[in-house]
């Protein structure tokens, strides 16, 4: 579907006009012509034929100078199907948005060249796809044959292809920046800075991408509208990734560079305390192409027969003093004797991008744990939802000061909070807390997890699911609501 193209003038939308009729007086024209022509003849009768090929030339030019062309004229050809029709003609689009296009550089290359993008492996096999990978294989038995077909290897940084391959096919997307409530910036930063995160770069290796956007995008007749207040971006990554102060810290400046201080940020992981920082979820492995497949989903899930009390998928951090995640991880263990708890040790790679093992323990359990991962969040958060089992959370940081958009508002509808200090003191035991909730709440906490599911997933279709919110309507509709609610006001 990409790469895309905006460099379209608003006058190529407008409907195509009539050739104007040059203002002729016709009668008098074709009187004197008459005149002259009658004068020769009596004159010299023998240049009658050709004057009178003449005549009938003259007569069938003015005739079609009248009539409407019916040639049409050349049109400018937008990409298909990038191109959505036009949002004015949309009764739902109160605000629309506006696709930079970027040189290709900053995105589309990027992915050109996915060979590159990390220094160990090719990524081009997990960014495929529009961004959602390989078809996910070994599912048979696992999931309705029928839904198959909606699950994908999804990489969990391929967030902003995603976005862009939904944003370039928007129903409210508008070709005409000037009547744009806002204005979106398809730089690939994830994918810019990923390469870099390693081995001996440098600082301006880090950030050289995004300098490069912010330059030009700041150059962009629109930019000083709102000195960016009404411009946002994806970065598929966390935020500290972008949060670098010294030159000698981890990730790049990004976020710190002249320009995108007012730009609404889309990350997988925001900082709370950033107002411009909106997290949103990861990329799970569900792409549903309509309506039906979500709701054969959740109608699957709910009446899945789940027959262990709480699973762990993950992998110790041998490097971190009193990992806590080895801690989950041996007591998981030593529930499984007992049926109680199901493990999927993903020491090493085995778990990278999901995998049928995640999927089934997800599927089987009532409770899911989900303690911090390299950082605050993690990916299986929302793989674990998405198949019906109830996230238990160690950390208010994991869920609850991220994702507000997109999760209920009350903690307790839809999961779990436990003492992480009393459980690794060994105060409280994990299966004995989770032993203490009736059936009736489980069941009523499920009923949650499978409302919102649609909240969390990214639909396969580029112009999304009709009659249902994904989690990219869900992110854009708040970006507008929040950009609107600022016109007039104050600016930074």
């Amino acid at each position: 579907m990409l790469p895309c193209s905006d460099r379209t003038s608003s006058e190529a939308l407008k409907p195509l006009k009539k050739p104007k009729t040059p203002d002729l007086d016709r009668k008098n024209s074709f009187n004197s012509i008459q005149a002259y022509l009658s004068l020769q003849c009596l004159h010299h009768p023998r240049t009658w034929l050709i004057l009178a090929v003449f005549f009938l030339q003259i007569v069938l030019l003015l005739m079609a100078r009248s009539i409407p062309a019916s040639v049409p004229r050349a049109r400018r050809h937008f990409p298909a199907p990038s191109t959505p029709p036009a949002a004015a003609a949309n009764p739902l689009c109160t605000a629309t948005v506006y696709v930079y296009d970027l040189p290709p550089i900053l995105n589309t290359d990027l992915l050109r060249n996915c060979s590159e993008l990390n220094p160990w492996v090719s990524t081009c096999e997990a960014y495929s796809n529009n961004g959602f990978g390989r078809k996910a294989a070994g599912l048979s038995g696992i999931v309705p044959d029928n839904l198959t077909h909606a699950w994908y290897w999804t990489d969990q940084f391929a967030l902003e292809i995603i976005y862009h391959n939904r944003m370039v096919n928007y129903r409210c997307r508008t070709l005409e920046p000037e009547s744009a409530t806002a204005f979106y910036i398809p730089f690939y930063a994830g994918l810019a800075v990923g390469k870099y995160l390693w081995l001996n770069y440098t600082a301006e290796d880090r950030d050289r991408h995004c300098r490069t956007m912010v330059e030009w995008v700041r150059d962009q007749p629109h930019w000083n509208r709102s000195n960016g207040w009404d411009h946002f971006i994806t970065m598929g990554r966390i935020s500290w990734d972008f949060r670098r102060s010294q030159d000698t810290d981890w990730g790049s400046s990004c976020i710190y560079l002249p320009g995108m201080r007012n730009v609404t940020r889309l990350l997988i992981e925001k900082n709370p305390w950033d107002y411009f920082d909106v997290g949103v979820p990861y990329p799970t492995g569900f792409h549903p192409s309509t309506a039906s497949d979500v709701a054969t989903w959740q109608d699957f899930v709910r009446t899945r027969r789940r027959t262990t009390l709480y699973c762990f998928a993950g992998a110790t951090r041998g490097f971190i003093k009193n990992d806590f995640r080895g801690l989950l991880l041996s007591q998981c263990y030593n529930d499984s004797e007992s049926g109680s708890c199901r493990v999927v040790d993903c020491g090493g790679s085995k778990c990278a991008n999901g995998s049928s093992a995640i999927l089934e323990a997800f599927l089987g359990s009532d409770f899911c744990l989900q303690p911090r991962g390299d950082s605050f969040t993690r990916r299986s958060i929302f793989d674990c939802m998405v198949a019906g089992s109830i996230p238990v959370f160690f950390w208010k940081r994991t869920a609850y000061y991220q994702y507000e958009w997109f999760l209920p508002g009350e903690p307790g509808s839809y999961s779990v909070f436990m003492d992480r200090n009393a459980v690794a003191n060994g105060t409280s035991s994990i299966r004995g807390e989770l032993e203490k909730i009736s059936r009736e709440e489980v069941r009523r906490m499920r009923e949650k997890v499978i409302e919102y599911i649609p909240n969390v997933v990214y639909a396969k279709p580029g112009e999304g699911l009709v009659g249902i919110r994904d989690a990219f309507d869900v992110a854009v509709d708040g970006v507008l609501r929040r950009i609107k609610k600022q016109e007039g006001g104050y600016k930074w």
